[in-house]
């Protein structure tokens, strides 16, 4: 089906599954990641794009990261809160099982809670294009 987006006074076709919205494209893909992109048919990409991501985190809490915690106080703490929990679910997962709640014992996990947190970045930017795709924005 086609719809017509109005953005900022040009009116353009954007294609949209049957039965998939936009937000719901984008509330998937912060979910689970590569998922805005399956309900779009881009399955190459969401393989990808979920391997990438969960393989980032896995690697940062096998290097012992820290999977940050709301409501430290410190700026940069709430900062890393946020890049976490761009990973959505998978950061859920990891604060049930205790992952990365260990204090810092090694050099190594300062390098892994960056790529903790560079995986709930790279989600957010990955459920953002699946969005874009989805409202005509972007072309695959």
């Amino acid at each position: 089906m086609t719809t017509k987006i109005q953005t900022a006074g040009a009116t353009k076709p954007a294609e949209v599954k049957s039965g998939v919205s936009p937000a719901m494209v984008l509330i998937a893909g912060w979910l689970v990641p590569g998922a805005g992109h399956l309900l779009l048919g881009k399955w190459v990409r969401a393989i990808f794009l979920a391997v990438s991501i969960l393989a980032m985190f896995g690697i940062g809490i096998a290097l012992q990261g820290k999977v940050y915690l709301p409501n430290t106080g410190d700026p940069l703490d709430m900062l890393g809160f946020a890049g976490d929990l761009g990973s959505g679910l998978v950061y859920g997962l990891a604060r049930m099982l205790g992952w990365g709640a260990a204090t810092v014992q090694v050099a190594t996990a300062d390098y892994g809670t960056k790529f903790i947190v560079v995986a709930g970045l790279l989600n957010i930017v990955a459920a953002v294009d699946a969005h874009s795709l989805a409202i005509g924005r972007k072309r695959s």
